[in-house]
């Protein structure tokens, strides 16, 4: 998810599903490089593509997007945790200076 590219695309299909080529379509990139990207997404379990006949249709996994959500929820909260307690430390060093 760090490409724009493939976040446009992510934002995208979270709205309706799509085929490649409307998905490529308002990228500035060749239809090659639009399906690299979508492939990327496929293996990363955050979308799913199914071929009917000459097309192929992508669709956001919800499920996916979850785990990622649930994710960055628990790096925040590690994080915040972290700065706090380093936050409290750099306070404590700076009374015992005066």
């Amino acid at each position: 998810m760090s490409d724009p590219t493939r976040r446009d695309i992510v934002e995208r299909l979270t709205k309706k599903p799509a085929s490649v080529s409307e998905l490529a379509s308002p990228l500035s990139m060749s239809l090659a490089a639009v399906v690299q990207h979508i492939q990327i997404l496929e293996e990363s379990g955050l979308i799913k593509t199914q071929k009917i006949g000459r097309v192929r249709s992508c669709k956001v996994e919800t499920n996916s997007l979850e785990l990622i959500e649930n994710w960055v929820y628990q790096r925040r909260k590690f994080w915040g945790r972290n700065l706090d307690r380093l936050g409290e430390f750099l306070e404590k060093k700076e009374k015992e200076k005066k």
